[in-house]
Parts: structure tokens; sequence; C-alpha cells
């Protein structure tokens, strides 16, 4: 379980919504967690899951106070990418990653076109 210096547990989780490769990936480097509620810092995503699923999951992991980032599978956010337009809030921030069958396209990462657009740059 990953902690903070001085012993402050807000915000010190990286929660993954992703295919069973990244989510595996993740989950044998350590991040994974399953708290007193028996609520995971993941999701598997595969072919059986809803829309519904893949939004319910991203709305709670947003709302929880013990997750700082939120790492999403680039081409699974292009499912819900109407909830990541409207999601403005810097914590957690959520980050978009290739998976091994889909790769990275930056004109679809929500999070570089708003810096390209501050920056002016577009």
């Amino acid at each position: 379980m990953a902690a903070q210096a001085g012993g402050d547990d807000r915000g010190s989780l990286l929660a993954v919504i992703g295919d069973e490769d990244t989510v595996t990936g993740f989950l044998l480097a350590g991040v994974g967690n399953v708290d007193l509620r028996r609520k995971s810092n993941f999701l598997v995503v595969t072919e059986k899951t809803s829309v519904k699923t893949i939004e319910d999951a991203f709305k709670e992991f947003t709302n929880r106070e013990d997750i700082a980032i939120i790492m999403i599978n680039q081409y699974i956010a292009n499912m819900i990418r109407h909830l990541l337009k409207n999601y403005l809030k810097p914590i957690p921030a959520v980050l978009e990653v290739p998976s091994k069958d889909n790769p990275y396209d930056p004109n679809q990462d929500s999070i570089l076109s708003r810096v390209q657009h501050m920056l002016g740059a577009q």
C-alpha cells in the first residue's frame, strides 16, 4: 500500500482502468489496493464490460480522496470521452496511456489538448 511522507494517506493511490495486460502490469508493480469496504483501485475492462461500468468506475475513482492519479488506456478513455472533457479537477490527475494493441494517439489525449490550448500551440 502506498502512502505519502508524513503519514497522510490522502491522495496516495494510483488507480487503473485498463485492459487485462495493463492492469496486470500495474498490479505486479504493486499498485493494487483493496480497502476495508472491499473497494479496489482498478478496473479490468474486457469486451463484455459495459460503458456504464467504466463510467461508474471513473466517477468513483475521481471522488475518492485516497486516489491521486488515474491511469486509463486511451482506447477506453475514448469510450467515456464526454466525462473526461468535463473533468476539470487537478487531483486525481487523469493520464491516458497506450495499450499493447492500441497505440497512443496524442490528438485524442484530452490533457495534452488542454495544455496545448493553454500554451497557444494548436
